[in-house]
């Protein structure tokens, strides 16, 4: 099932020229200075050293731990090669992982979890989030391993949210923004993420997933439509048989298709935009 078809006219084609594969990567915790503190983080770039485009990478609920960093790694690998940034954005309550996680989560068989997760996002406000968000724009900037110019961002689950916003927040600044399995992108509340659809100039593209209460059909029209509206160029497509999570594999959530599908969307969109 696909709900935006009619918009994947506005995207440019593919590029068509072979693209090297960077295999080399290298990745390093690091600390970006915010207004209300400071918030760990860890960047992948290309270990040959040279500058690359940024890309922004939001969590899950679960944060910062050892699957992102592979995925962060991933990207930094493909393509011509990109220096990735993956904030904890619950860095106000610790250092990653804010909650003690086993290797393999399985919130059904660990409720607990979510007991703990729970307050932790709901903390996190939209204005702290794009305070925070500014704060990792202008480290990314002031980074000797990115290139000037705008940055790409991708969000999972509650990331897809911030990617959004993000998206919105800072249009001058953010040339694509991708999100994946997002849930309650577009509610009636009065704050809602994709109310910052008139602000975008950022080509969109999002993987909703076919089986996720959080993002059911209405949210999905209405993300349409709002987007739609706006001018944005964007793509929205919705993963048969995909459950919220999908992407992460250290998870019960995961969908091995849905997965390998995302990371095509995923690499397709940082190769027209950079």
């Amino acid at each position: 099932m696909q709900l935006c078809g009619g918009a994947d006219r506005a995207i440019a084609p593919p590029i068509q020229e072979e693209v090297a594969t960077v295999t080399s990567v290298e990745g390093s915790d690091v600390d970006i200075p915010t207004r209300d503190g400071t918030a760990d983080g860890y960047l992948a770039r290309p270990a040959d050293g040279r500058p690359r485009p940024a890309v922004l990478l939001f969590q899950d609920a679960f944060g910062l731990r050892p699957h992102l960093r592979s995925m962060a790694d991933r990207i930094a690998g493909s393509g011509r090669g990109y220096t990735v940034l993956v904030p904890n954005v619950f860095y106000r309550h610790g250092r990653a992982p804010v909650v003690e996680l086993p290797e393999f989560i399985d919130p059904a068989a660990r409720p607990e979890i979510w007991d703990r997760l729970h307050p932790v996002m709901r903390s996190l406000t939209p204005e702290m989030a794009m305070r925070d968000a500014g704060a990792f724009l202008d480290w990314l900037a002031g980074s000797p391993s990115t290139v000037d110019g705008p940055v790409a961002v991708t969000g999972y689950c509650m990331g897809a949210r911030l990617a959004l916003r993000t998206a919105g927040a800072f249009p001058d600044r953010v040339a694509a923004a991708a999100g994946f399995h997002g849930g309650r992108l577009a509610t009636d509340a009065p704050d809602s993420p994709h109310l910052v659809a008139d602000r975008v100039k950022a080509e969109l593209y999002f993987g909703h997933a076919d089986q996720d209460p959080s993002m059911d059909e209405e949210q999905q029209r209405r993300l349409e439509q709002a987007l739609t509206a706006a001018g944005v160029r964007h793509r929205c497509e919705v993963y048969p048989g995909a459950p919220h999570g999908y992407t992460q594999a250290d998870t019960s959530a995961y969908q091995e298709e849905g997965a390998a599908r995302h990371w095509a969307a995923l690499e397709d969109l940082l190769e027209r935009t950079f």
